[in-house]
């Protein structure tokens, strides 16, 4: 009798062990994004490429005039510049492949591309989190402490809170992005999400995930709530100075200005805590979907016209690079 049970047990053990073996081996994923919104196919490739034309123009602009004109080398706009390459490559590694499945239907991914664009993509918002941070402590100083501003964010200040961002940015996903490597993936493998993202992936494993959620919720929780605070502080800081102006006219071109700025903070940030920051892996994937289209495709659309193409410096770039072409153009 006994023999008998041991035996059952032991096939059993082996059957699942099997079936775990054959269900792990996922190759590719589905990226199956707006699950109400599957019949607008060619009207959300529409969208969604002039949405990424308009991105990749406004930020290229901004990159490639920071860089060229020497008026524009200074603190602010080597961030600037930052931000833009930022946006550039943020974009990019979601907005081609939802565009891909919208007009060709090349709606899967493989594994490796898909664990290589959740880390890219989650490293890139992460030190754009922390360059917000560090871009409204050089406002703060700017505004704040005008005098001391030259002699205070020298270049190798800057340079060195440009890095710390970045590295900080690259590093702070990279365990949890292992971690849910090693998970195994077994049943289905559609994500209901238009890109490879953490919590999404985290329903497909057939293991427990509330350790990875744990992981993932904390080090987000970290970058998030670190440069948030950096950023509020900032702009108390900012306010409490702006009110101290006795022009009319300088303090509302300053509340304009920092009230912009504080509103893209705002889009980018409160968006990420929904998603990241939160005791489960996911809730309704339309819901997800529209919360992270808020900071992945709107923020890198406005942000280039809410910092830079409503400033006076970049302007007058812009109308010495056009006038430089026109004048070169009239020359040959």
């Amino acid at each position: 009798m006994g023999t008998g049970i041991r035996k059952v047990n032991e096939d059993y053990l082996k059957s699942i062990v099997s079936s775990n073996a054959t269900f792990t081996q996922v190759t590719e994923f589905i990226i199956f994004g707006f699950q109400s919104l599957q019949n607008y196919h060619i009207l959300l490739f529409c969208v969604l490429l002039c949405i990424y034309l308009l991105t990749l123009s406004g930020n290229g602009n901004i990159f490639f005039l920071v860089i060229f004109d020497r008026h524009l080398h200074t603190p602010m706009y080597f961030f600037v510049c930052n931000l833009s390459f930022i946006d550039i490559t943020y974009t990019s590694v979601t907005i081609p492949k939802m565009l891909a499945k919208f007009l060709m239907n090349l709606d899967t991914i493989s594994y490796n591309a898909c664990f290589t664009q959740m880390y890219i993509f989650l490293s890139l918002g992460a030190t754009e989190c922390l360059l917000l941070a560090v871009m409204s402590y050089d406002r703060y100083l700017a505004i704040c402490s005008p005098l001391h501003y030259q002699t205070t964010m020298t270049r190798r200040l800057y340079l060195i809170l440009s890095a710390v961002a970045w590295s900080g940015g690259f590093a702070s996903p990279l365990t949890a992005t292992l971690l849910a490597l090693k998970l195994p993936y077994c049943g289905s493998n559609i994500i209901n999400h238009y890109y490879c993202d953490h919590p999404p992936l985290l329903q497909l494993a057939c293991a427990e995930t509330s350790f990875n959620v744990a992981i993932g919720s904390s080090m987000a929780g970290t970058v998030i709530l670190i440069s948030l605070i950096l950023v509020v502080l900032s702009y108390i800081k900012i306010i409490i100075a702006i009110l101290k102006i006795s022009s009319h006219a300088g303090r509302k071109k300053t509340f304009s200005t920092c009230g912009s700025h504080f509103a893209v903070v705002s889009l980018f940030f409160l968006p990420l805590i929904f998603m990241y920051v939160r005791p489960k892996a996911s809730y309704s994937s339309d819901v997800d979907s529209l919360v992270s289209f808020l900071y992945t495709v709107l923020t890198p659309l406005m942000n280039p016209f809410i910092y830079s193409l409503r400033n006076k410096d970049i302007k007058e770039a812009f109308q010495r690079k056009i006038s430089c072409k026109y004048t070169f153009s009239n020359t040959v």
